[in-house]
């Protein structure tokens, strides 16, 4: 195969959502396993729709990712020019014609791109004069990568606009005339733009441009009902997931496997490894479960993966400013075990963090400190054998604080643990992250006020 080009076309119109992405994805890992080019086109020739905040929204997410493209952002309505010749020809070949958003031919459909939340954005009818494409007879047939051979009977489908009546082109011409200038030889898209790849080929073909690039049209993305992914019901936006603590290396991993998978069916792997064996052909058609659970899972053995300094790194940014990274870091590994995302990361550690008295979580508080054997003279004795030893020696502190709990069982004759009395005083907790370690980072005095406000509070 020669180089091939593709390209990512979506229009400045909303966000970037996860269908839109998994179109960039497939995009890019088609063009870096044929050694090709990425680019990106930005298809804002619907006015009225564009807005700045939404190219950087299509930007940003795409840059988070490491999508990096060989040639653009090019802009759809900095081409207008040429857009406007090809009108202009198929107006003077006979094959468009002038008519107002009335004439038969289903109205003036005013579409716009490949829009970020992955189908073609639709606009209303104006009132004026438009340019309508004359639909000949016959039928069109698409040999898709994914999908095998498509034939649409030119009876199905009305004459329809190719300039609207402020001037600009619809999709389907800038389209056609972009693919064709720029040189693209695959076009790599979601499901629900096939039904307008017969239109953009019956203009290929009017237009004189000889072979239409080979196309290929991605699975559906759908929820857990098996419904089509909606911007209005499900989460489905790059940006909150970066909000949550998504690493990108795990996004773009989990993107990957809606509707491909790799032969040896090993999912979790470098973004090189997947680059060397993506295929199209190997793309299922049917739709694809756009799983969070999963995803959680893959973002998690991501973070379990990470050093401890390049977790402190990822995560820095949902630390509070009194958060100490050296401490976050000693401890990183025990944190990294427990969590599925970044945001995740400060629950776990707070505790540490806060003066002299932490919140009691109220579950935890009166299992193991109201209903709890012997509790008052557990934190009696603990304050008396922890004041005795230093704080540089988890080990230290683990059998201190055991042997508490051995003293007391023998003297009282029945078991009394130690441990749980002491999770609540330190944390407010009855869970959590194992105390030895990060004892010594929370300080002999701050240990012992501790068990002073539980002793207060058990007592008041």
């Amino acid at each position: 195969m020669e180089a091939p080009r593709v390209r990512f076309a979506p229009a400045p119109t909303g966000y970037l959502h996860v269908g839109s992405a998994r179109s960039a994805l497939f995009n890019w890992l088609f063009a870096r396993h044929h050694g090709g080019k990425f680019i990106l086109r930005i298809e804002d020739t619907n006015e009225e729709k564009k807005t700045q905040a939404f190219v950087d929204a299509i930007i940003d997410p795409l840059r988070w990712l490491g999508l990096d493209w060989d040639e653009g952002p090019y802009f759809q309505s900095q081409r207008r020019p040429a857009h406007d010749l090809a009108i202009e020809q198929l107006i003077g070949s006979g094959q468009a014609y002038v008519g107002d958003t009335n004439t038969s031919g289903g109205g003036a459909t005013a579409s716009g791109g490949e829009v970020a939340g992955g189908g073609a954005a639709g606009g209303g009818e104006v009132a004026g004069e438009v340019v309508r494409f004359r639909v000949p007879e016959g039928s069109t047939v698409i040999n898709d990568l994914i999908r095998g051979r498509v034939e649409v009977a030119h009876t199905t489908i009305d004459d329809f606009v190719i300039r609207r009546s402020d001037g600009s082109p619809t999709f389907f011409l800038a389209n056609a005339v972009d693919d064709h200038d720029m040189g693209i030889t695959h076009v790599i898209r979601g499901e629900d733009l096939l039904n307008t790849t017969p239109k953009v080929k019956m203009l290929w073909e009017a237009l004189g441009y000889g072979t239409t690039p080979t196309y290929a049209h991605l699975p559906l993305l759908v929820n857990h009902q098996r419904k089509k992914l909606s911007k209005r019901r499900d989460s489905v936006a790059l940006a909150e997931f970066r909000q949550q603590g998504y690493l990108p290396t795990a996004m773009l991993n989990y993107l990957a496997l809606l509707g491909w998978g790799p032969p040896d069916e090993t999912e979790i792997r470098p973004l090189d490894e997947i680059v060397s064996l993506f295929s199209l052909e190997s793309v299922n058609a049917a739709s694809a479960f756009f799983d969070l659970t999963k995803l959680a899972h893959i973002n998690a053995t991501y973070i379990k993966a990470m050093s401890p300094s390049e977790f402190v790194e990822a995560a820095s940014a949902w630390f509070p400013v009194n958060y100490d990274l050296r401490v976050v870091e000693a401890l990183a590994d025990e944190v990294q075990q427990r969590i599925v995302s970044l945001a995740q990361a400060p629950s776990w550690l707070d505790w540490l963090f806060v003066e002299k008295v932490v919140a009691y979580d109220a579950k935890a508080w009166h299992k193991t400190m109201v209903k709890g054997r012997a509790v008052e003279r557990v934190l009696s004795e603990l304050k008396t054998a922890l004041a005795a030893v230093a704080f540089n020696d988890s080990d230290l502190l683990r059998a201190t604080v055991l042997a508490v709990g051995d003293y007391l069982s023998t003297e009282l004759g029945v078991r009394v643990m130690s441990q749980p009395p002491l999770r609540v005083a330190l944390t407010g907790s009855a869970a959590g992250i194992p105390l030895w370690e990060a004892m010594t980072h929370l300080g002999k005095e701050q240990t012992l006020a501790r068990i002073n406000a539980a002793q207060a509070k058990l007592a008041g």
